[in-house]
């Protein structure tokens, strides 16, 4: 095990709420402090633990996908640029919603549960009897809290947060954020779809091509990755490897070398997309150290993309947003329109190019979809001619198929505007095999 796993096993093991520092990491497990923060750094990234300004870096508990759009307090006092005024021991805690303490005591307190995150101003009353009830504090304004108020914090490992924003921009920000989550769980990953090492197959460097052949008998794979002794890929081996070839001979003489790998935090589109632009059917998953985790194969990947694309989407992106506002004309002659609102333009208040480029590739999706069953990915893109389109305008996009064959489509689409050519483009797109 490097200095590096060692760190980040050592963090990994710390209770949860515990703090961090570099220089006591350094000093526990005798390695350099240059070390210790570049593996503080990693398990930051991995979202076990959180540094706050002013508090420093603590172990958090790290979420699970399906419990993603939940904040810890930590992140909380990151995103409003809050400082912590009392109950630091709680900031590792998550909480289930937000209030907006806007109304007399009593109202206030039928609404306030166990996990919730009081926003509201200098009411000390209302800030005690929060704190009694299980909820966190967000003060607004910039106030500072009695003394009370803060051993109650300590007491009930509750954090009291203070930010100089108003209630309705902290309101906003936590919302954003959380919305910010919701897309982020709505995208697929490869660590979601891949096949761990356990359940699959692999050979040793040090294995003879027969034992290809007996795993290709097993599971009827073609392709292996190939590992050394720490299970780091070092080569893949596929059918065309092993033709002609004695079967005592060793797999490192005839593997491929540093072959194309991924890791978990890929999303499945952009496997997909390197799957079909390498051309190759299986992949291998590995960890920061190269160390074989698994496999992800196309029949995943398509079969991954396709679930996806019938679940419904809690959080809506750009693109989402584009797709929903392009309207279909005409079915037969590929026609759609499209109305310009004021968040698809730029600052001089004309048609966005990214949003330009995003209504191209998704009318040229469309019509594809419209002619041909199956599954594709944008390839190649040029729009070589612009003009302006101001805010609140109406633009007609017509899709025209050039070429289309097995593996390659080819498209040309015209933008119009008032019955003038506003933009063309030239598309073509690879299609996925089953």
């Amino acid at each position: 095990m490097t200095k590096h796993e060692l760190i980040l096993k050592y963090i990994e093991d710390l209770p949860v709420g515990g703090k961090i520092s570099v220089r006591q990491i350094a000093k526990d497990l005798n390695v350099s402090e240059g070390t210790a923060y570049r593996a503080i750094k990693e398990a930051e990234n991995k979202g076990f633990v959180s540094t706050i300004e002013r508090v420093g870096t603590i172990r958090i508990e790290q979420k699970r996908k399906e419990n993603i759009e939940k904040l810890t307090f930590a992140e909380v006092v990151n995103i409003v640029d809050g400082q912590v005024l009392g109950g630091k021991s709680g900031l590792h805690k998550t909480l289930n919603k937000f209030l907006i303490g806007a109304m007399k005591l009593e109202d206030m307190l039928r609404y306030i549960e166990a996990g919730n995150l009081l926003i509201i101003g200098n009411r000390s009353d209302a800030q005690k009897e929060a704190l009694k009830k299980g909820a966190a504090i967000l003060i607004t304004g910039g106030f500072n809290i009695e003394e009370e108020v803060k051993k109650l914090a300590d007491e009930f490992q509750l954090p009291v947060i203070s930010t100089s924003y108003d209630s309705f921009t902290v309101a906003t920000i936590i919302n954003r954020a959380i919305y910010d989550q919701l897309i982020k769980k709505d995208i697929l990953l490869v660590e979601d779809i891949l096949i761990p090492k356990e359940d699959t197959y692999y050979l040793f460097v040090n294995d003879k091509v027969e034992k290809w052949h007996e795993l290709n008998k097993i599971s009827s794979h073609t392709r292996f990755p190939v590992v050394d002794q720490q299970l780091k890929v070092e080569g893949m081996i596929t059918s065309k490897d092993v033709i002609n070839q004695e079967k005592k001979r060793l797999v490192e003489k005839i593997m491929t070398k540093n072959p194309i790998v991924t890791n978990s935090n890929m999303s499945v589109a952009s496997a997909s997309h390197l799957m079909i632009w390498e051309g190759i059917d299986l992949l291998p998953v590995v960890d920061e150290q190269n160390r074989l985790r698994g496999i992800i194969t196309r029949r995943d990947v398509l079969k991954a993309l396709q679930t996806s694309q019938r679940q419904p989407h809690v959080g809506e992106t750009i693109d989402d947003i584009i797709s929903n506002n392009l309207t279909t004309i005409d079915d037969n002659d590929h026609l759609f329109t499209f109305e310009i609102s004021p968040q698809m333009t730029n600052h001089h208040g004309t048609l966005s190019y990214g949003v330009l480029t995003s209504i191209v590739i998704e009318s040229a999706s469309r019509t594809f979809r419209l002619t041909k069953r199956g599954n594709f990915v944008a390839d190649h893109l040029m729009i070589y001619f612009i003009k302006p389109v101001q805010i609140d305008g109406k633009v007609e996009v017509s899709p025209k198929i050039l070429d289309m064959g097995r593996k390659f489509g080819k498209i040309d689409v015209e933008v119009f505007h008032e019955g003038q050519i506003i933009a063309k483009a030239m598309m073509t797109f690879q299609f996925i095999d089953r």
